[in-house]
């Protein structure tokens, strides 16, 4: 494959993934890991990428992909973590459900379930969860966003606030590989740090695509975090702070 023909699929493939390793990009063109790296290096220089550690992300760490793009991307893989998630939760239980693609998927999962409390701040995930006859479910008010269904804003701080509950069931952005726990919108970050005060155990679902990948509000640090959920193996580093912290992490294969 010529080299311009190759950057524009990385462009191409950042620009829906949000972030994408090395590793992914050599076994995808078959090429030397040093030819991805000076691909990626000449990308960088003019503002195509954002180069990092082990891969590249957008170049814009204020803007997230679009609701519509999320919604299709590893959808496979999000709803094999889904799968995994709900194993832990009990029937009768009472759970939070963050905004995102991810915790959506972990509606659906839960329909096998009974008896089931849920507060969401999330339209998606309440036109899921109505269907079953014997779950309880309490939507957040606040503003709700067009694009995505999801409902942000002081008053939906203040009801999150309100609640103890069993589960917090939460997506993210992306992971930086120091553990920062990264998002776009400072209001829903607001939003997801009440779910993580007021939950007993705090789950996260994330794909690969979310290691190292940059986002430019700090939510907090994955030691805030019971059990993580993925599809790949963390990148050394960030393995190393999920041990150190003791987050129950499971690889879904």
């Amino acid at each position: 494959m010529k080299q311009s023909k190759r950057h524009q699929e990385i462009i191409d493939i950042v620009k829906t993934q949000g972030y994408v390793s090395t590793d992914d990009l050599v076994e995808r063109f078959k090429v030397s890991p040093q030819t991805i790296r000076r691909d990626l290096n000449d990308l960088a220089s003019e503002n195509k990428i954002r180069r990092h550690h082990g891969g590249a992300t957008i170049p814009s760490s204020s803007e997230n992909t679009s609701y519509t793009t999320r919604k299709v991307m590893q959808l496979a893989e999000k709803d094999r973590i889904a799968m995994a998630m709900v194993k832990h939760i009990p029937d009768g239980a009472t759970l939070f459900i963050d905004i995102g693609t991810t915790p959506e998927a972990v509606a659906r999962a839960l329909l096998n379930h009974n008896d089931l409390r849920i507060v969401t701040n999330n339209l998606n995930v309440a036109s899921v969860l109505t269907g079953k006859a014997d779950f309880r479910v309490i939507l957040a008010g606040g503003e709700v966003r067009n694009r995505d269904g999801g409902i942000v804003g002081e008053a939906t701080l203040d009801f999150i606030s309100q609640f103890r509950l069993d589960f917090g069931i939460m997506g993210i952005s992306g992971i930086d590989l120091d553990g920062s726990l990264l998002d776009f919108d400072y209001h829903e970050v607001r939003v997801k740090q009440a779910i993580i005060e007021n939950s007993r155990c705090v789950m996260l679902g994330v794909d690969h695509t979310k290691f190292g990948r940059n986002a430019m509000v700090n939510l907090g640090d994955i030691s805030q975090i019971d059990m993580l959920f993925t599809d790949a193996q963390p990148p050394e580093e960030l393995a190393k702070h999920l041990q150190e912290n003791d987050v129950h992490t499971e690889i879904v294969g």
